[in-house]
């Protein structure tokens, strides 16, 4: 996972909880969590979508 091991990832919550406070970190977990669920729709939507073919006009 990124080179990143459990050490590591214990500082760094430990970090972010120190900075934020226990109080805010419901909040920013739930706004990562939205803010990827829209990032993982808006790529999948884009690899769904048919590109449109444009159609030159006739010249009546």
């Amino acid at each position: 996972m990124f080179g990143i091991g459990m050490p590591e990832l214990i500082i760094i919550l430990v970090i972010i909880l120190i900075i934020f406070g226990a109080g805010k970190l419901p909040e920013i977990g739930a706004g990562m969590g939205k803010a990827i669920k829209n990032f993982k729709k808006a790529t999948s939507e884009t690899e769904n979508k048919e590109p449109e073919k444009i159609e030159p006009e006739k010249k009546e």
